[in-house]
């Protein structure tokens, strides 16, 4: 992710956006900001997949599916720590 230049991320601004981490977290969120280091979610869910049971790509589907479980109203993530980052409408259930 460090690689991708921040501007290439801002089609996303606004939307909801799942970011998976190098670390047992995943985050859902409304991608606000776009910095160097950092992204910022508003409206996020942080959830450690360490507390559940299933996967993550169940997590997912089931936040797409019933909606996000908000319990940040902001987060910043370290870019250095994301892995992936997709819109929650691109998330495809199985």
């Amino acid at each position: 992710m460090s690689a991708e230049r921040p501007h290439d991320l801002q089609p996303l601004l606004g939307k909801l956006v799942v970011l998976d981490t190098s670390g047992p977290f995943v985050y859902i969120g409304r991608l606000a900001r776009v910095g160097s280091e950092y992204l910022v979610l508003t409206e996020a869910d942080v959830h450690d997949m360490r507390d559940a049971g299933g996967t993550r790509e169940a997590y997912v589907v089931e936040a797409k599916r019933i909606g996000v479980r908000v319990n940040r109203s902001a987060v910043h993530v370290k870019l250095a720590q994301v892995l992936s980052l997709s819109a929650l409408e691109e998330v495809v259930g199985f």
